[in-house]
């Protein structure tokens, strides 16, 4: 059976910024969905023990304040969804995450801070992700105007209630990631191993040539390729 006909885990993460080494998970959604059963969804709303930009809780909604009183432990949060992934990877089910490299990442470093085993230390090679981001570039790589989830909604007709909420986004990239395999064999005739290692060799190209065209206004830009994680340059998070 192709991978998109059983069922999907989506993962979105929603933070304090953008930084995936510095800043901290506010809210995170694990939503399994498809495979004709139906949906499941894990929410987590966490304290990070800082401040969240006004900027950041202007996209989310969640200020420091709610964090503060609402809030569940960081270090207890984190350790919860690394558990959850955990769970979904060695099931076998399709981690669906747009724009992987940033929700792993992060989530990688928070663990770290925190001293927890980190979701790559639980499954090592168990790991496989489907990015609707890279499979957008991969398909249709000459497409103008922007590709965050919102735009890959409108592109590919998918309704997304509640956009930049971690379970609307988590739902909606499975949904994108299902239409998108529903509309191209190479994608959705794929064994999931297969596609896995397709994605991190398609990455790597897509952020070589961005950083390519970058590179004609700025001569030091760089753009990492890494893909589905970026690996950690050091034991540790900051603190």
């Amino acid at each position: 059976m192709s991978w998109h006909l059983g069922r999907l885990c989506g993962f979105d993460l929603e933070t304090t910024g953008v930084d995936v080494e510095q800043d901290r998970i506010v809210t995170a959604c694990i939503a399994e969905v498809g495979g004709k059963t139906p949906p499941l969804a894990a929410n987590w709303l966490i304290n990070p023990g800082i401040n969240i930009p006004e900027q950041a809780a202007a996209v989310h909604g969640i200020t420091t304040a709610k964090a503060k009183t609402d809030g569940q432990d960081a270090a207890e949060g984190v350790a919860e969804i690394v558990a959850g992934l955990t769970q979904v990877v060695l099931a076998g089910t399709p981690l669906v995450i747009m724009n992987a490299p940033y929700d792993l990442t992060l989530l990688d470093r928070e663990a770290r801070r925190y001293g927890l085993e980190t979701l790559a230390d639980k499954v090592g090679k168990d790991l496989r992700v489907i990015d609707p981001r890279v499979l957008d570039k991969r398909v249709d790589p000459y497409r103008r105007g922007k590709r965050t989830l919102t735009d890959l909604c409108a592109h590919y007709g998918v309704k997304l209630h509640g956009a930049h909420s971690a379970d609307a986004d988590a739902v909606a990239a499975c949904r994108v990631a299902w239409r998108i395999a529903q509309q191209f064999g190479e994608i959705g005739n794929a064994f999931l191993d297969e596609l896995h290692d397709q994605q991190e060799d398609w990455a790597a190209a897509q952020a070589a040539s961005f950083q390519e065209y970058l590179r004609k206004k700025d001569p030091t830009a760089v753009i990492s390729g890494a893909w589905p994680l970026i690996p950690a340059q050091r034991d540790g998070g900051a603190a």
